[in-house]
């Protein structure tokens, strides 16, 4: 079987992505003024490339898929709790795990995230963030609120809120100094365990009649 796979969200990747993401422009409009997904798609790809990610399995099948981009390409983030998002960063708005018991899927997709920024040269990242009641199980964490991402998970990479509005908020992970080498400690660690997860323990070699 081969390995998983992570690729960059496109307009000609977003046909493998699950189907309630093709036509949803949520992000990407503010008021009632119509949004083309296709041309945004087009001319996202032109400034900036991508816009995201989509996991699949081996087998060729999404089990996820993320948003990401400058903060520009999102109206709606000025006008939720905890916004606007800084101009310079690059915004996490949303993921889709096809199956909520694949927790490792999310973690790669955010790892990805992380990277592309640091790639992009962005000064931060940002998400905004919900935090859950102590003992909300993990399917309704996972399930409900895809637009933002519980607090504790972002936390696990380095987020920080910076702006809060009651459980809602905004937070960001800084990508310069100091914390940048303190925080990819964290992101390795959280790499090695989504590997471990994914690569499956090798067979033993058979042993000889005598």
């Amino acid at each position: 079987m081969a390995a998983p796979n992570i690729d960059g969200l496109t307009k000609l990747t977003l046909e493998s992505a699950p189907s309630v993401c093709h036509e949803c422009v949520w992000w990407q409009s503010r008021g009632s003024r119509p949004v083309d997904k296709d041309r945004w798609m087009e001319r996202t790809e032109l400034d900036v490339g991508a816009f995201g990610t989509v996991y699949a399995d081996g087998d060729g099948r999404s089990l996820g898929v993320m948003q990401y981009g400058p903060s520009r390409l999102f109206p709606r983030a000025a006008i939720l709790p905890g916004g606007p998002p800084s101009h310079d960063s690059l915004l996490v708005t949303c993921a889709y795990l096809v199956d909520a018991s694949s927790p490792w899927v999310l973690q790669s997709l955010m790892l990805a995230a992380i990277g592309e920024a640091r790639d992009r040269g962005a000064t931060s990242i940002e998400a905004f963030s919900y935090r859950y009641p102590e003992g909300e199980p993990a399917s309704e964490r996972l399930r409900v609120h895809k637009t933002v991402f519980p607090a504790d998970f972002l936390e696990d990479f380095g987020f920080r809120v910076v702006r809060s509005a009651g459980r809602a908020g905004l937070a960001r992970l800084d990508l310069g100094g100091l914390r940048l080498v303190e925080e990819e400690s964290r992101a390795e660690r959280l790499l090695r365990a989504v590997q471990e997860r994914l690569v499956p323990e090798p067979a033993p070699n058979p042993v000889p009649p005598a």
